[in-house]
């Protein structure tokens, strides 16, 4: 197929902790997303002139992270002003969207070359800040859900009660996703998809600084419940409040980028496709359990393709908290051995807007590092949504 969407590489910035004093906190995000892109020119030799857009992810599109950080992002790195870049919000899933989009464009004829990305610097642009402590929502939806939205965090803790998960679960689920994280840092696995970032106090960081190596379930076991509060606790009198910040992803500061074609293009600049694009679908869910769209969206791209679970290789179910991959595992009756074989966001961060294609890069990698042919990515979005892709390792 000439308009065959393919993945020729994927990179990114390493995880730094999202708070003052983390290791990339002092990176503009502009900045931050500017050197991955400029990265992943320099490793595929690639013309930016070439190039039809460049589509980014970030939720908090405020202040450093407004006015379409993208197209500052390719102009800082060099690109000619003749590319454009926009910037897109689909909450948690916003840079796999812009994968989505990309290949979709290449699929239809409208791009050749394009590259989606996506960036997030939560020590600089605070979660929720983009609402400015303004009502986001406005009278029809409070008419639609009179007793109030939550957040994700209380989402997470409804569906532990819905699903009976304990305390334990999580802890042990959070310690598996630094224990294999941490052992795959060693092996090197991630070499090949983090491009160093320099920071304006010289430093040079080039492993993720979110994996804690010594993290045990002991150690995990003394942490308080993140999001019980006396308001919290009369409304839901049934929680038993097992969320901690250790069984949740860090505030992460991160970016990443994928380059995406024409198989022809591809083959015409003599680039190696490493995967192709077979499917991606996106999907609503409840907005109060907001984080159980991954089960749906699932469903829906097995059927479209024809696909059984068993047929999928590995799965990067993203690890917002650990509830999610949990019952995501469950109920697909998923094969837990192939779910986030190199730890997870638990570990290796959420830096909200390049999460998509950050998962999309850990996942080619451990494709190609075990030979398996089909990746699935999944990922829970505010607001009850969630993105799946299911790609094809040449």
């Amino acid at each position: 197929m000439s308009n065959e969407a393919v993945i020729v590489d994927v990179v990114r910035t390493p995880s730094g902790r999202g708070k003052p004093g983390g290791a990339l906190s002092g990176v503009h995000p502009a900045d931050l997303l500017a050197g991955v892109l400029s990265d992943l020119l320099r490793r595929n030799d690639l013309d930016p002139a070439l190039v039809d857009d460049v589509i980014g992810g970030c939720v908090s599109q405020i202040g450093e992270q407004s006015y379409n950080v993208t197209r500052t992002a390719l102009l800082s790195a060099g690109f000619p002003d003749s590319v454009p870049g926009t910037t897109i919000d689909r909450q948690c899933g916003s840079s796999q969207q812009a994968a989505t989009f990309a290949a979709q464009g290449v699929i239809a004829g409208s791009y050749d070359i394009v590259i989606a990305c996506g960036v997030e610097s939560m020590s600089r642009v605070p979660l929720g800040s983009s609402a400015g402590g303004q009502d986001p929502f406005g009278s029809l939806m409070h008419e639609r859900y009179p007793e109030g939205l939550v957040n994700q965090g209380i989402s997470a803790e409804l569906m532990n009660a819905k699903w009976g998960l304990t305390r334990d679960d999580l802890d042990n689920f959070a310690a598996r996703s630094h224990r294999l994280a941490a052992a795959a840092a060693t092996r090197g696995d991630f070499n090949g998809e983090i491009v160093g970032v320099t920071t304006p106090d010289g430093r040079h960081l080039t492993a993720d600084e979110t994996i804690r190596p010594a993290t045990t379930m002991d150690s995990l076991s003394g942490l308080k419940p993140a999001f019980f509060t006396d308001h919290a606790a009369a409304r839901f009198p049934e929680l038993d409040w097992h969320i901690t910040a250790g069984n949740s992803s860090p505030l992460t500061d991160g970016a990443s980028a994928v380059l995406i074609m024409s198989a022809t293009r591809a083959k015409q600049l003599g680039l190696t496709p490493r995967a192709r694009f077979h499917a991606g679908v996106v999907t609503g869910s409840d907005p109060l359990l907001m984080l159980t769209g991954v089960i749906p969206a699932t469903r829906r791209i097995l059927e479209r393709t024809g696909l059984g679970i068993d047929d999928i290789d590995v799965y990067e179910v993203n690890e917002a908290f650990a509830s999610v991959p949990l019952i995501w595992q469950r109920e697909l009756d998923a094969n837990p051995e192939r779910l986030n074989p190199r730890g997870g966001a638990i570990a290796l961060g959420h830096a909200l807007g390049s999460s998509g294609t950050r998962l999309l890069g850990t996942l080619l990698n451990e494709l190609e590092a075990s030979g398996g042919r089909w990746g699935l990515q999944t990922m829970c979005e505010g607001g009850g949504m969630a993105n799946a892709t299911l790609i094809e390792r040449y």
